[in-house]
């Protein structure tokens, strides 16, 4: 008897070990179901869309689709050199910041080279680690009734568990899925503890919606740490999450190396376009940072007002911990159209994560609530 193919017996060891990035509910299918009347809280975007800067940028680079777009995409890297105050050779540009995550691991971990992460770190850290072969050491966070950052990077932790062999250490600033968020000077005296052969990532994804004193960014720190890198992406206050683009900034060496590895014509010419112009738009990306903060400021007071402990936050998002078993309470939502993302996957089964939408939605999730 001809047993069934399966390719996953053939998988490299790395790929065996891993399991797929869980990307939340179908939501196209979803659109078709409940059509106009859907609250569309699960997946962190901008609920006030892209600049109209970009929308025409974008528009334009339609005519050279045909085309190969720039493979280094220098003309964006050097806005970004001119913003960030970072020489065009320590920039390189992904397929989302997602992409830059994983590129990192693949160039500098392995089976003899840990990366070390925060427990209720970004679930891609992980992954990163496992694609690359290498052991994983999640770090617990700082506890449920810390009062500043509950369930956030425990930093003195993470210094400690750094040894000679470990390569990359993974950090979110503002952390997803928790939303909390440590300051500039914790970050310093983090990277004086640290080895300067060990590469400390910082993902900044959310940097543009901070308002937090004491926390600017971790790109002030690039000329004092050459092992410091900074990722972003273009995809939360830019709005240009379809489009997938994300940058990375670090020490031009650290570029060089991963430019052995990216993927040629690893972002399209409609994203570089978009990105380019959106950095230009100062008027709507400050709206943006202030209806983000306006909202999310009053769904706190609105979900605290009914009882619930909502995590504080630095992002365009709330973490909401119900303190028993969410899955209950999410059906309950998502059965009336009001897509919330359940942290199970991060190992927090109790808790919910909803994005900062539109007042329309937020309002239906507060129907809603059961």
């Amino acid at each position: 008897m001809t047993l069934p193919f399966d390719a996953a017996a053939l998988a490299n060891r790395a790929t065996s070990a891993l399991r797929a990035y869980d990307p939340g509910h179908d939501l196209p299918a979803l659109r078709l179901r409940f059509g106009a009347v859907i609250s569309e809280l699960g997946s962190n975007e901008n609920p006030l869309g892209p600049s109209p800067f970009a929308m025409r940028a974008a528009t334009r680079a339609l005519d050279e689709i045909w085309r190969y777009p720039d493979p280094l995409g220098k003309s964006l890297k050097r806005r970004l050199s001119d913003e960030q105050g970072v020489p065009v050779a320590g920039i390189t540009l992904g397929n989302g910041s997602h992409e830059l995550l994983m590129l990192l691991a693949q160039c500098f971990a392995d089976a003899e080279h840990p990366v070390v992460h925060s427990q209720f770190g970004f679930a891609v850290f992980p992954i990163a680690a496992a694609a690359a072969g290498a052991p994983s050491v999640a770090v617990p966070a700082l506890p449920a009734d810390h009062p500043e950052a509950p369930y956030g990077h425990d930093l003195d932790a993470i210094a400690n568990a750094v040894t000679a062999q470990t390569r990359l250490v993974y950090l979110a600033n503002p952390n997803n899925p928790t939303g909390t968020w440590f300051g500039d000077a914790a970050l310093g005296a983090f990277l004086d503890k640290v080895p300067a052969h060990t590469l400390v990532v910082v993902d900044e994804a959310y940097h543009e919606y901070v308002q937090a004193e004491g926390l600017s960014t971790a790109a002030h720190l690039l000329d004092r740490f050459p092992n410091l890198i900074v990722t972003r992406t273009f995809s939360k206050a830019y709005a240009l999450a379809g489009l997938r683009i994300g940058y990375m900034l670090s020490h031009p060496s650290v570029a060089a190396v991963c430019e052995r590895l990216r993927e040629s014509f690893n972002v399209n010419g409609v994203a570089l376009a978009a990105a380019e112009a959106a950095l230009d738009d100062h008027e709507h990306r400050a709206r943006v940072r202030e209806t983000n903060h306006r909202d999310r400021a009053w769904l706190t007071e609105e979900l605290t007002a009914r009882g619930f402990r909502v995590l504080p936050s630095q992002t365009n998002f709330l973490l909401i911990d119900l303190g028993r078993d969410a899955t209950s309470f999410e059906t309950h939502l998502f059965e009336r159209g009001v897509i919330v993302r359940p942290m199970g996957g991060y190992r927090l089964p109790h808790t919910l994560r909803v994005s900062i939408g539109s007042r329309d939605e937020l309002q239906r999730l507060l129907e809603n609530l059961p």
